[in-house]
């Protein structure tokens, strides 16, 4: 079956989050709710939904037209119309009688064979079909969503006896392919997967941080980066999420758990968290939390809570040992005796050996947990990867020592060669009887993490590698801090397209880092200003042209694969590349302005000749060249896939992965695609307006002079950006400009740039702070 309409009943963060990620996969959304009491728009509800989200920031919609494929609804008039839908999921209040009644409506009115599920965190699918029709029963599952759905990848599923394997692979299938869901198979328990584990780890965190007198500024940084973990640690993911969800999900898990679980012995009531829920201190969403940003006084001071006292005082960045030991890891963290390394073991022992002992009772297997911790918490290893970290000999060994019961699934792997191994270039888990399995990917599944466990690279420096991804195509991979852009990666680059023209058929631009590339590596270019090595400089300016131009021109396809930030210099390998598959969470722009420069790698050119030759935009000489110095100019960043066609980041013709993990293996079908009778696009040139155009600009520009919007520097770059769009002083649009007349205005303008000390002072700002200068 294919799921082609969805119907989502219950408008409020869960449900209008899962409509949304719906629509942004191009599946059209029928969105109830209830009828408000004595409302004059019986839908208000659900279009209130739709409009608040299209105004949240971070943003449930990946562009504005996805909203367009929501429709509001409510239950009492419009039910009837699920029937038109192949998925129909819940997503209201957590009470089996509601939900129940509601089925019994929906069971009244779907079609024959459409899929039914619930979005419950807490109740179990036996409750809920308790009582239901045996065709209703076959077609229900649990999909349990996690908070915000566009952004959180875990996706956990729970079926049935009754549920038809077909029913379950058909859903599955869409929540991978279409919606972008790692989707994780869960057992009908308390809590299912993630949440069973990620509250004990919190409730054991936050207990062992009041007992042991640690600040919280201590207990995240010791529960964050060290372990793998986001660096909002415990204290912090609380105030994201919200602080008066958890007595909920602890309340909901202890009613559901036996009396011997280890859950039930670490739980207590913390009356500070109970204060702060009544006095509205409930996280980022109420008047702050565990931390809140002070801003008495017209200052902007963040503040953390004293766990013993109540009271807020200025957060102060942790000063242990044990943090400046954890460099080298989780292993060394909880084996550094002071309060950091005692509190890091006392949380996380505890915490993963209860992951030990609960499979296989919440999973099949110990690779389905670590994918639904690393998924649905951010874990990069997940609970089994970790003990891996610290070693499972060593850390059977001391909760033996502790006195604590060392789970039978731990032994196995102290016993064995812990959780996971490579055995002939593959990665394996250990199974439940103690044997190895291979992990085995999707189909549609190509990760270069598992082509590098099998092979070498082709060619290899310190900031990138060309591998073979069989069949004829080859992967440039950048591997530097934030994937940045340095002469190493230049090099190697010049070095893969002579490689690929001569052994391969293709070239796909791709990595698994969290980000495509942050662009040029301004740290080193700032080095070289501070040290007046402006020939330098400019010579890294031309053999970046010139070897983006050969990518360009290059006798083989070449196709780009980015996911996350590609700014700048990522940006500019987009724009000269036959063609991008993108996953949906890219965050493309040409950003230079922010620093005080100018693109130079062939950005404004390619953006002036995308744009005039897209036949969906305004023509002439001025249109192209008006909507890229507003693109350039305000640094302006597209913040999905779909906003970057939208701005002309990418074309129509680029196509967009939503599932992170089939990038790869679409990006290399796309370059296969393109091998039969491939040549290299043409020169062109472009007809641009000169002086004349300049000076539209500039009167553009007199409304945000007259407010104060533009800061001195603001206007130099304007004026240098505004310059290389327009052709420069001897442009003529009579008479059309060729690629390398751009890229010398280009080049001209950044070397003047660079030279003045503002832009100097900006760079170094935001090396400094990651944040934009505005002087």
């Amino acid at each position: 079956m294919s799921i082609d309409h969805v119907t989502v009943i219950g408008a409020g963060v869960m449900g209008g989050g899962i409509a949304a990620q719906i629509a942004n996969a191009g599946v059209p959304v029928l969105l109830l709710d209830v009828v408000p009491e004595g409302a004059t728009d019986r839908d208000a509800v659900a279009r209130q939904a739709i409009a608040r989200m299209i105004k949240a920031d971070p943003a449930p919609f990946m562009s504005k037209r996805a909203a367009k494929r929501v429709t509001p609804g409510n239950i009492e008039d419009h039910l009837d119309r699920a029937a038109d839908s192949d998925w129909i999921v819940e997503a209201v209040i957590e009470k089996p009688d509601i939900k129940q009644a509601l089925y019994k409506k929906i069971e009244k009115v779907r079609k024959k064979g459409s899929i039914v599920s619930s979005n419950t965190s807490t109740l179990p699918r036996a409750t809920l079909v308790d009582g239901m029709p045996k065709s209703f029963a076959a077609d229900f599952l649990i999909t349990h969503f996690f908070n915000p759905p566009r952004y959180m990848r875990l996706l956990e599923v729970v079926s049935g006896p009754e549920n038809a394997a077909k029913t379950v692979s058909a859903f599955k299938a869409f929540a991978d392919e279409r919606l972008g869901k790692g989707v994780v198979d869960a057992h009908d328990t308390p809590g299912f997967i993630a949440n069973r584990i990620g509250t004990f780890w919190i409730q054991r965190a936050i207990v062992e941080a009041i007992d042991r007198g640690l600040s919280i500024e201590e207990a995240d940084a010791c529960m964050g980066r060290p372990l793998g973990i986001p660096k909002t640690g415990v204290f912090g993911l609380m105030d994201l999420v919200g602080i008066d969800l958890m007595p909920y999900v602890d309340q909901s898990l202890a009613n559901a758990l036996p009396a011997d679980d280890a859950y039930m012995a670490i739980r207590r009531e913390v009356p500070l968290i109970g204060r702060m829920i009544a006095d509205g201190y409930t996280g980022r969403k109420g008047k702050g939390g565990f931390y809140r940003l002070n801003t008495e006084g017209g200052g902007r001071v963040k503040e953390a809570i004293d766990l013993a006292t109540g009271a807020y005082a200025p957060a102060a960045k942790p000063a242990l040992e044990s943090l400046r030991a954890a460099r080298g890891g989780a292993k060394a963290l909880v084996a550094h005796a002071d309060k950091g390394g005692q509190y890091a073991w006392a949380v996380m022992s505890k915490t993963l050996a209860y992951a030990a002992s609960l499979v296989p009772e919440i999973a099949d297997d110990i690779d389905a947990v670590d994918r639904a911790m690393q998924q649905g918490y951010n874990w990069k290893k997940g609970p089994f990867g970790l003990i891996d970290a610290i070693g499972a000999g060593d850390m059977a060994a001391r909760l033996a020592d502790d006195g604590a019961a060392v789970p039978l699934l731990l032994q196995k792997a102290a016993d064995a060669e812990g959780f996971y191994r490579i055995a002939d270039g593959r990665r394996q888990y250990l199974t439940l009887d103690g044997g190895y399995a291979d992990i085995v990917r999707p189909a549609g599944v190509t990760l270069l993490a598992d082509v590098k466990l099998a092979s070498q690279p082709v060619a290899r420096n310190g900031s990138a590698s060309l591998w073979d991804v069989g069949d004829g195509v080859a992967c440039f991979e950048i591997h530097t801090k934030l994937n940045s852009i340095d002469q190493e990666v230049m090099s190697l680059l010049r070095k893969a397209i002579g490689i690929v023209a001569k052994d391969f058929k293709a070239l796909v631009i791709y990595n698994e880092g969290s980000h495509f590339s942050a662009g040029a590596n301004i740290g080193l270019a700032l080095f070289a200003a501070n040290t007046a090595m402006w020939p330098m400089i400019e010579d890294l300016v031309a053999q970046g042209q010139k070897i983006y131009a050969d990518l360009k021109r290059a006798p083989f396809p070449v196709v780009a694969a980015p996911s996350g930030l590609a700014l700048g210099g990522g940006c500019e390998i987009l724009l000269h590349s036959d063609a991008v598959q993108a996953h949906a969470e890219s965050y493309v722009g040409l950003v230079e302005t922010g620093v005080g420069l100018v693109p130079a790698w062939g950005g404004c050119k390619e953006m002036l000749m995308r744009l005039a030759s897209d036949p969906k935009r305004p023509h002439g000489p001025m249109a192209p060249v008006a909507q890229a110095f507003q693109t350039i100019g305000l640094a302006d960043v597209a913040k999905s896939a779909f906003e970057a066609k939208e701005k002309g980041f990418l074309r129509e013709t680029d196509a967009v992965t939503f599932n992170r993990d089939r990038l790869l293996a679409d990006a290399k079908a796309r370059a296969l695609d393109l091998v039969d009778g491939y040549a290299p696009p043409e020169p062109v040139e472009i007809a641009l307006p000169g002086p004349s155009g300049k000076a539209a600009i500039g009167l553009a520009l007199d409304e945000f002079r007259a407010k104060g919007m533009l800061t001195p520097h603001d206007e130099t770059v304007a004026d240098a950006l505004a310059d290389v769009l327009t052709g420069g002083p001897k442009a003529d649009h009579t008479e059309p400009m060729d690629e390398d007349a751009v890229l010398k205005l280009e080049r001209a303008a950044f070397m003047r740039l660079v030279r003045t000390e503002p832009t100097l002072a900006r760079m170094e700002h935001t090396l400094e702070t990651g944040k934009p200068l505005r002087n």
